[in-house]
């Protein structure tokens, strides 16, 4: 007994690094692409317009994949499904570089949107199976790993496009994904798959209690803020705050870094104080942060106030992602993917939403309504208590 107790610990705690591993894929794919984004124009003669719905595309075929990922999960588990389209997905990006025509790159970009879309629900939920084996949190620590993959891929993008070229670049972010995936999945461990031996099987169906929606919405109010800095945080410093093109770049670099680096603390954090308490706050020096940006006099007073934003946005996602996981009576699968559904439409959402109505109302205000939805999640903090629930389970 003692040594089979030994064995399954052993097989969490590789599992745990395994899963680590899967999400600094994703990342780093979203991270490489980042830097090909601008040579789409001259490679397809297209206009910002167009690049901009091409970029929807992925987007699109993101969010639209998370809405029945939940149902694969059920049936094949969430390692199995997480290997199935990591492989696939660390082909995307070389599929989108080489196609010849727009309309394929199109197909590419949408196929690839929902490949790492189904990726990042089934990752999300084996890392919530790994939490259960381990009875402690590591599920922000997993979404730290995600910054990273993302600061890596956009760190050396450029300066390997400029060596191998566009084509080369996109071969050489592929074979790297492919390498660490391949490696990865031998570790990922398995939750327990319910198959029906006889009858018909139940038609699949999203959860219908009101506790899965409100935890989207928390998502959805975090992720807003945060595409609101990533996309529009330097266009308010150098519009309104009469910043410079190298200044106003910071903004989302200190926002960014906090939020990578709380990532890696914030398990720690919710271990000690519960993941309730450490939403509350986090919630709260977000709203902090994010209102302070909004109201800030100068343009270095914004960039510190959205890294203290980034320390309190980075673990609040998540614990609402941990909690839909842990949700009595739920599949883990099902649940996550309504949440990850929900968050993820907000940076979906974000670019278009928030620029037209910064046009009306300036960028100030518009900070200042998102601090506003950050302090609802705040005040709704005691919604994440099943992210507790798996430390309770063992304990009894």
């Amino acid at each position: 007994m003692s040594a089979i107790a030994i064995s399954d610990s052993q097989a969490a705690a590789r599992g745990r690094w395994a899963v680590a591993a899967m999400f600094l894929v994703n990342g780093f794919i979203i991270g490489s692409w980042a830097p090909q984004i601008p040579l789409m124009l001259p490679r397809h003669s297209i206009t910002e317009f167009t690049l901009g719905l091409l970029i929807l595309a992925f987007g699109l075929g993101a969010v639209t994949a998370m809405v029945w990922t939940g149902r694969l999960i059920n049936h094949y588990g969430s390692r199995t499904v997480t290997c199935t389209f990591a492989i696939i997905a660390s082909f995307g990006l070389a599929a989108i570089v080489l196609s010849p025509s727009i309309a394929l790159a199109a197909i590419a970009l949408f196929f690839t949107g929902a490949c790492g879309g189904s990726m990042d629900v089934a990752m999300n939920a084996n890392a919530v199976e790994v939490e259960r084996r381990l009875d402690k949190a590591i599920m922000s620590a997993s979404h730290g790993f995600w910054s990273l993959g993302g600061f890596i891929g956009g760190g050396i993008g450029g300066p390997v496009i400029q060596r191998l070229g566009a084509e080369g670049h996109a071969l050489f972010a592929s074979a790297a994904s492919l390498l660490i995936v391949l490696i990865a999945m031998q570790y990922l461990i398995s939750e327990p798959v319910h198959h029906e031996d006889s009858g018909p099987k139940p038609k699949y169906e999203w959860p219908k209690a009101p506790i899965v929606y409100i935890l989207g919405l928390m998502a959805l109010f975090c992720m807003v803020p945060e595409g609101a800095v990533l996309d529009w945080a330097a266009l308010y410093l150098s519009k309104e705050l009469g910043s410079s093109l190298s200044v106003s770049g910071l903004a989302f670099a200190f926002f960014a870094g906090t939020m990578a680096i709380m990532r890696f603390a914030g398990d720690g954090v919710r271990n000690r104080f519960g993941a309730v308490a450490t939403m509350r706050w986090s919630a709260f020096i977000a709203a902090a942060g994010i209102l302070a940006g909004g109201l800030a006099p100068t343009d270095w007073f914004a960039i510190a106030a959205f890294a203290v934003a980034g320390l309190g946005i980075a673990n609040t996602v998540p614990i609402a992602f941990s909690a839909a996981g842990n949700l009595a009576g739920f599949s883990a699968g099902a649940a996550i993917s309504v949440v990850t559904m929900m968050g993820y439409s907000g940076i979906l959402i974000a670019p278009s939403a928030i620029g037209f109505v910064a046009e009306h109302i300036g960028f100030r205000i518009t900070y200042v309504v998102l601090a506003g939805a950050l302090v609802a999640v705040g005040l709704a903090a005691s919604q994440v208590a099943s992210a507790d629930r798996a430390k309770s389970d063992s304990a009894a």
